[in-house]
Formats: structure tokens, sequence, C-alpha cells
């Protein structure tokens, strides 16, 4: 099975994999969210994500290349009663536009190989505005010992050098490693490893 019918099938179900609720990362850093601007959900799934950052008052583009997952992103998004662009988007195939975004979220978006991961960063990187503000949340290799979701092949995982050399370009950056206990729907329940990223361009 490709990751592309994975996806697909995990979003045909009418319940939310990872829940309606935003992931508590994001939640807790919305106090750095500015009030106006421009903000991309990359990866973004069923759109839990992105409709929050539509909520806080930004000009919202959700990516992901599960039709599915986006309708329901946009069903979720007429439930809260916000506005949230979509499009279907490849992150490691799409034309990311230069210094276009205020704020760049990717949130558990692990199924990239280490070159597709190269892509992608790079084009998030280079799609944020000078000072705008990049959000990141992954697993560590550490989570295998848990199990309790994300990928299982370990170069696909996250770690403080990967971050480093992917954005130590950065005016500002905030590496936190951790592990926490995960409630996001079914998709992430129990003990985690994860580690986060705060950082401005």
């Amino acid at each position: 099975m490709s990751e592309f019918e994975r996806w697909q099938g995990r979003s045909a179900v009418p319940e939310y994999v990872f829940g309606e609720a935003p992931n508590a990362f994001l939640a807790a850093r919305a106090n750095l969210l500015p009030k106006t601007g421009k903000a991309l959900a990359v990866a973004d799934g069923e759109g839990r994500n992105g409709v929050f950052l539509a909520e806080k008052g930004l000009d919202t583009l959700s990516i992901d290349f599960s039709p599915n997952g986006q309708e329901k992103a946009r069903a979720l998004a007429k439930k809260r009663g916000v506005t949230l662009r979509t499009e279907i988007a490849d992150v490691h195939d799409w034309t990311w536009p230069a210094e276009e975004f205020d704020v760049v979220v990717e949130i558990f978006t692990q199924f990239s190989s280490p070159a597709e991961r190269a892509i992608k960063w790079a084009g998030m990187a280079k799609t944020l505005k000078k000072g705008g503000l990049l959000l990141i949340e992954g697993y560590t290799p550490k989570q295998l010992q848990y199990g309790t979701g994300g990928p299982k092949q370990i170069e696909n995982l996250y770690t403080r050098e990967m971050y480093e050399k992917a954005f130590g370009h950065f005016s500002k950056v905030e590496i936190r490693e951790y592990d926490t206990h995960m409630d996001e729907g079914g998709g992430h329940a129990g003990m985690a490893a994860v580690i986060d990223l705060v950082a401005w361009k």
C-alpha cells in the first residue's frame, strides 16, 4: 500500500484520526502567533491545525496530498465558522512560493524519507518571510520504544541535529526534546518522545 493510499484510507472514516482539537504544542504556542498575516499548515491531514490557525485570525492555507483529508478539513472549518484555504499538494513536489507566509507549521509529518525531508524543509524555509515564525513537532527515535504513533523507520524520526542543520541559519532557534502523554485522537495516544522547534527566520 502506498503512503497516499494509506492516508486516503485513514481519512475515509467519519471520525478524525487525530481528533478535532489542535496539536497541544501548537496550541501552547498560540501566544507567539502574529495577530494578522498568512499561515501555511504543511501536510495538514484532516485540518485540525490549519483550522486552529484560521481561528486565530490568520489567512491560512492547508496543504495535503489526500483529497479525503482536505474534504474533512473544509468540513471542520465550516463547523468552526472559519475560512480555510485548501490545496491538494505533495509537499515533496510542491512549488514553494518565496517569502509568502508569516507562519509555517509542520506537525508530525514524518512520512518523508531523508532526501524528501530535505526538500520539504528547504521549501518551508524558503516560503517563510523574513522574521516569520516556524513551528515543528515530531517524534524522536526514542518513540520506537513507546510505539504509540509515528513511523517505524528510524531515519524518518527527528533529532536536534536535523533541526540545527536545516534551520540553524535562522535568526533565533529554540529546540526542546521531552517525553509527554499525548491524547490526540486514536492516532496519537499514550506516552510519546517528541522534539519541538520554535524558530524565527
